[in-house]
């Protein structure tokens, strides 16, 4: 169900032969009659010692792999609410140093034992198609709470993994000091012994640059794949749609928000304020009156708290017009997956 382009191994091919295309197609700067200079357009791209690669950010609901990903990138690009399943797709986050590396982050749905629906299908897809591809793996945990079943069986599938695994035991604020040595080593028992480990919290920061300079080592030689100063691959009218989504996430009823899409319909940058329009949609006419709440108050809330993320993202003023509507159990039909961006189109 996932599009070719999604997954890592896909995404390599394509800048590859983008990189390769440029370097055979020189460019050519004529500034007299008498003299042809042939210039390398991508000389740049490739310094000395350079280092490259891809890092798959894996591990099951809810165990803090999105707060990672921003506090890694020093900015938040994807989504965040204490629910699980927060993540849908595969979103990139890029850091670059121009002389010296360019680490590409892919953030991934939470690993699942079963898929309920054609989305959880979709979801844990794109989850394993990282995790195979990645040439370092970040296998992030709750270490809030002991191993469960599922992460013993995400265990047995990152040390099959092609690429370097390090485990993140994550959440480390929420682990009693007393408890601490006893659960690193409940983690560290379902990995090989070789295995690098930390044990951080991303959403205090605690330990991240430590982890961010192990991924570095570990990164092989390699080109640029995006420009320097890219900093994800997504959308900004995307981000926008997932910053409304995670307002869904954070403002309504437990059985709510995974039956919710957002589809941006209008994004009008030339206009001052920012014009955006959307649609979110609902599984059921229930669904429709809570999320729109009484004489609009809660479709309100959701709209000024999604503003207010949007314009600290974009810098600038933003109208946001937002509608509700009924598409019942979009999540099991193809042709809706693909329209709210979920499956190949």
């Amino acid at each position: 169900m996932a599009n070719k382009t999604d997954d890592i191994e896909g995404i390599k091919e394509i800048k590859e032969t983008e990189i390769e295309d440029q370097l055979t197609n020189e460019t050519v700067n004529e500034e007299s009659d008498d003299e042809v200079i042939w210039e390398d357009a991508t000389a740049a791209d490739f310094p000395e010692g350079h280092k490259s690669g891809f890092v798959a950010v894996v591990g099951r609901p809810n165990a803090g792999k999105s707060t990672l990903l921003n506090a890694l990138l020093g900015q938040k690009i994807a989504i965040v609410s204490h629910r699980p399943q927060t993540t849908r797709t595969r979103q990139l986050g890029i850091v670059t140093d121009e002389e010296k590396y360019q680490v590409v982050f892919v953030d991934t749905p939470g690993i699942m034992k079963k898929a309920l629906h054609k989305l959880d299908e979709f979801m844990l897809e794109t989850a394993v198609e990282a995790l195979n591809d990645g040439d370092i793996v970040l296998w992030i945990v709750d270490a809030s709470q002991p191993p469960t079943a599922e992460d013993k069986i995400i265990g047995e599938m990152v040390a099959k993994a092609s690429g370097t695994v390090l485990l993140v035991m994550n959440k480390n604020d929420l682990v009693p000091i007393e408890q601490a040595l006893d659960r690193t080593a409940e983690f560290r028992v379902l990995v090989p012994e070789q295995t690098e480990w930390f044990f951080i919290s991303s959403e205090h920061k605690r330990g991240v640059s430590d982890l961010f300079d192990t991924i570095i080592k570990h990164l092989p030689l390699g080109p640029r794949y995006y420009p320097p100063e890219q900093i994800t691959e997504t959308f900004v009218r995307d981000i926008v749609s997932e910053m409304i989504r995670e307002q869904l996430l954070l403002q309504l009823r437990e059985e709510i928000p995974h039956g919710t899409a957002v589809q941006i319909n209008d994004f009008k940058e030339e206009e001052t304020p920012l014009r955006i329009r959307a649609t979110i949609f609902v599984e059921r006419d229930s669904h429709k009156r809570i999320a729109i709440g009484q004489n609009g108050r809660m479709l309100k809330k959701i709209g000024t708290q999604a503003r207010y993320e949007i314009e600290k993202l974009l810098d600038k003023q933003v109208f946001l017009d937002l509608w509700v509507k009924v598409a019942p159990k979009w999540r099991t039909k193809e042709n809706l997956l693909k329209r709210f961006g979920y499956a190949e189109g």
